[in-house]
């Protein structure tokens, strides 16, 4: 054994390592200083503390293997931790007043939270089918217990149900796949797999294939696997829908890349086929019963999964050029979607949810900072230039373009002209209509109302100049 190395793979490992004695300390200090206010302050400090050591320890610029090849440590998955930590920090800030407001500021909530980042962060890291199942059901138990976290609500406790005995289904797919991929290569290792498993597959391969396109196709939202997404979504209290609408999509690009793309990279022919009924149905689906929705956070449930549907086809052109693609479109999504939600957050009250459509009429008129930053968002996820969703779209057009996918991009232009209606119509109702008799007044928060404007502009400048995310993402893909 060599101390050196080891030393060497501790220090890589910063992310998780300092993550998991950051909760452990919130833990303690939880427990005996019994201060909710002081714990969410320590939340976001540990979450700058471990970003910092992540800058200052962990940057990679080669790929390395470490601890007998169960983690990897690479530039994508820098990338990725770094945008977790930021996402994080401001999806707990935009949550704060909301968990106040409804009595439900608990240090479980935040160790739950950070418990789910440090689950989403051996995914990211993960070169092992063993460490890939680690990572799946560390993250899938702490979004369980988030999910009906308010226990004075008997809908987050029905949507955790429904959650709860759907996402064991598919842990349990993947579980059944993985093992059958390991039986018939004799190997966990990622890297093993995919030199040993070559098209055409064996029956018993594809079975497996089977299997474990299912369970991503449910972590990420597919159709037909989508049931739990929306009753999710509109159940859960709206600080754990921006979280599982946002930090966990990161995660669950890299399961979609480090498995199928690397691992069972050899058997690409098969697993890539079976993702294109999924992205069509997912498209389709997901934009069009979005038309018909009057919550908002069901609206934003059916724009996410139409939003896997172009991440997806990322997937299916097959190329390095392709996953960046998927990479970038995840990212752009992940910040549109936080502002999103945030936008929900600071509009809501104790006793309003405004989560339904009707509840943004007159918005302009009322809050005039948080119309325009949903202003900018919705444009951005409809795909309307400058706006970063533009390039996103774009960028996978191109790759579908460039690998002979002619037919899905028709498709896919398709379904965004679709998509744009229901995104304009929130804007056309914060724009064009007079604002409800009994509308609540304008809430104040300098902190979250001044991040929300800055995600609502990195969203406008990420537009205007895409030229530096964009190389980021192919660079790391190389």
């Amino acid at each position: 054994m060599n101390p050196a190395a080891d030393f060497g793979g501790l220090v890589l490992a910063t992310p998780e390592i300092a993550l998991a004695v950051g909760i452990c300390a919130l833990l303690l200090l939880d427990v005996f200083l019994g201060r909710r206010a002081l714990t969410a302050t320590l939340t976001l400090a540990v979450l700058a503390l471990c970003a910092a050591l992540t800058v200052s320890y962990a940057h990679v610029t080669t790929r390395r293997l470490l601890f007998d090849g169960l983690y990897v440590a690479d530039e994508l998955g820098y990338l990725l931790k770094l945008a977790g930590f930021l996402v994080l920090a401001l999806g707990l800030l935009y949550s704060r007043a909301y968990l106040e407001q409804r009595r439900i500021l608990r240090g479980e909530y935040y160790v739950l939270a950070l418990t789910a980042l440090l689950g989403i962060f051996v995914l990211i890291s993960a070169n092992s089918l063993l460490t890939v199942y680690l990572g799946v059901e560390l993250l899938a138990l702490s979004v369980y217990a988030l999910v009906a976290f308010d226990r004075d609500s008997g809908v987050a406790a029905e949507s955790a149900m429904k959650y709860f005995v759907l996402g064991a289904i598919a842990s349990g797919a993947l579980l059944y796949g993985m093992s059958l991929i390991y039986g018939l290569t004799g190997t966990l290792d990622l890297g093993e797999i995919s030199t040993r498993l070559n098209s055409p597959s064996p029956l018993g391969v594809i079975v497996g294939l089977v299997f474990v396109v299912v369970a991503v196709g449910f972590k990420l939202g597919a159709v037909p696997f989508h049931m739990w997404l929306p009753d999710v979504y509109e159940g859960a209290p709206t600080s754990v829908t921006l979280f599982i609408g946002t930090v966990p999509k990161l995660a669950y690009f890299a399961l979609a890349l480090r498995l199928l793309a690397q691992g069972l990279g050899g058997t690409e022919l098969e697993w890539s086929q079976m993702l294109v009924p999924l992205a069509v149905l997912t498209l389709i689906i997901g934009n069009v019963v979005a038309l018909v929705q009057s919550n908002l956070k069901r609206m934003l449930a059916y724009s996410t999964i139409a939003n896997v549907g172009f991440i997806l086809l990322g997937f299916i052109a097959g190329t390095p050029d392709g996953y960046a693609a998927a990479l970038y479109y995840t990212l752009v999504y992940v910040l549109v979607a936080l502002g999103s939600f945030g936008v929900i957050l600071l509009s809501s009250r104790r006793g309003f949810e405004a989560d339904l459509l009707d509840d943004y009429r007159g918005l302009a008129q009322r809050d005039p900072l948080l119309a325009l930053c949903m202003l900018l968002l919705m444009f951005s996820t409809a795909g309307v230039p400058p706006l970063v969703g533009f390039w996103a779209k774009l960028r996978i057009f191109q790759v579908l373009w460039e690998s002979g996918h002619l037919w899905l991009v028709i498709i896919a232009a398709a379904m965004s002209v679709v998509g744009a209606y229901y995104y304009l119509r929130i804007i056309k109702l914060m724009y064009f209509d007079e604002p409800p008799a009994a509308a609540p007044t304008a809430a104040r928060g300098g902190g979250a109302r001044l991040a929300l404007g800055l995600n609502a502009l990195a969203v406008l400048a990420l537009g205007v100049a895409p030229a530096p995310l964009l190389n980021l993402c192919a660079r790391v893909l190389q």
